[in-house]
């Protein structure tokens, strides 16, 4: 269970809600937790290894190889080996920096994220070195988990890490989604969009996935390295053109985007590609396990509670004033469910820089939310980035209730401002209302909790 900053529940007038609110989120990460996903869906008998529906004889296999990456990277390595044991030939994955747990077989290397460094590209061209030595009579077991986009880093040819840098830095400040990011992103490199299946191939591959986007499209998740590639060199150009791109990404990057809209690169992998023949892909947690969890002990809790939608997108002050007006109703008149309520939503929001302060999505949409709800009584909306991380900050998110605007005013802190500035986390932290769980070593998207007493 995560350890939350027990500065969230010294305010005795709001400390009963704020215990539950903090149950809630402890259950949903509980769920999602990737040892007990992994351990409860892949097992071994003898020989015979099933994952989900699929049985594999490991005594027709000469070499087991472990590869990946992602923020859950180390906690589903260590997961596989406790399965596999000495089954297990060799092994690498790349993980954020500080999101270990010790690993025996499979080499875990450190790397940079959100944006790309040297040691991601180090770990990267080690599971490449790895997968090319698979043949025929091998098998690859591939850990995937979010995250995975910017930990596992091998530049196209003619591009540089300072390019995916510099590239990452400006596709997470112009407002685009995470499957158009990563759209860009597989034509850009050497393993995303279905080229770590290609480097694999001959070999029999198993992808195992914590899904942390939206819907859990297979080929959106890390940039989908095992599985056909939906997107062309020609969406990743209208991209380009619709965010106005050109003239801010490095030119290596146009150029090859380009050169591929013509048809002069090879396309990333696509249905029916022999090299994918043999790849079985399984989705071992999701943000919708999640969410169920957190509806679960709400109602243990006693609450009337409602899953509104996993798929929730969009702008994240944006979002939040949909929540408020959900909150709300909820008091006004007891739709959609009565109190005490507990509405559950999941998903990924996005954030527009418009100023220079430092916060999240997650932490951006409680500091929203937290103006229109100003003044009302036993009302909370919280925003959770499950990873434990929301944007470049410590913190997994806010939490905001009708008291938030006026404490920040006592201490002459003006939400709106902050709002302007996009400087959400030092807003929060002056109020003791950040998220600060430390690394969860999961990673399935955000979940945001409307709690009505």
């Amino acid at each position: 269970m995560a350890s939350f900053d027990p500065r969230l529940l010294r305010d005795t007038a709001t400390r009963s809600q704020r215990r539950k609110a903090v149950d809630i989120m402890n259950a949903a990460l509980e769920a999602v937790d990737p040892i007990k996903a992994i351990r409860h869906q892949v097992r071994l008998d003898d020989d015979i290894l099933t994952v989900g529906g699929r049985a594999y004889d490991l005594s027709r296999y000469q070499d087991i190889y472990v590869v990946g990456g992602g923020k859950a990277g180390s906690s589903m390595a260590l997961a596989i080996e406790q399965i596999l044991g000495d089954h297990i030939t060799a092994g690498s994955v790349n993980v954020k920096y500080g999101y270990t747990r010790p690993a025996e077989i499979i080499q875990l290397h450190e790397a940079g994220h959100p944006l790309p460094d040297e040691e991601g590209v180090k770990g990267t061209e080690a599971i490449i070195r790895l997968l090319k030595r698979a043949t025929k009579d091998d098998l690859v077991i591939c850990l995937i988990s979010g995250g995975g986009s910017a930990l596992m880093v091998a530049p196209a040819e003619g591009i540089t890490l300072a390019d995916m840098e510099a590239f990452t830095q400006v596709m997470l400040s112009c407002g685009a989604t995470i499957n158009e990011i990563n759209a860009l992103r597989k034509h850009c490199s050497r393993v995303k969009g279905g080229q770590m299946a290609r480097l694999a191939y001959p070999a029999d591959l198993i992808a195992l996935l914590l899904s942390d986007v939206v819907g859990s499209p297979l080929d959106v998740i890390a940039s989908g390295p095992t599985v056909a590639d939906t997107s062309t060199f020609a969406d990743a150009w209208g991209i380009v053109e619709r965010y106005g791109l050109e003239g801010q990404l490095p030119a290596s990057i146009v150029e090859r985007l380009r050169q591929g809209r013509k048809g002069k690169v090879t396309e990333t992998p696509k249905p029916g590609e022999p090299a994918l023949e043999e790849v079985y892909t399984h989705v071992v947690a999701s943000n919708e396990i999640a969410a169920q969890a957190a509806v679960k002990e709400a109602k243990r809790q006693g609450f009337n509670t409602l899953l509104l939608s996993t798929f929730v997108e969009g702008e994240a002050r944006e979002v939040a004033q949909v929540l408020a007006a959900i909150a709300k109703e909820i008091r006004h008149s007891g739709r959609p469910i009565p109190p005490p309520a507990c509405v559950v939503a999941g998903g990924e929001t996005t954030v527009t820089l418009l100023g220079e302060g430092k916060g999240g999505r997650n932490q951006e949409l409680a500091l929203a939310a937290a103006i229109p709800i100003a003044g009302l009584e036993d009302v909370m909306i919280i925003g959770l980035a499950t990873d434990g991380t929301d944007g470049p900050t410590d913190a997994a998110g806010a939490l905001a209730d009708g008291t938030t605007v006026a404490r920040a005013e006592e201490l002459s802190l003006s939400a709106q401002k902050h709002l302007m500035d996009n400087d959400s986390y030092h807003f929060f932290e002056a109020l003791g209302d950040l998220l600060i769980t430390g690394p969860t070593n999961t990673n399935v998207n955000d979940l945001i909790l409307v709690l009505v007493t």
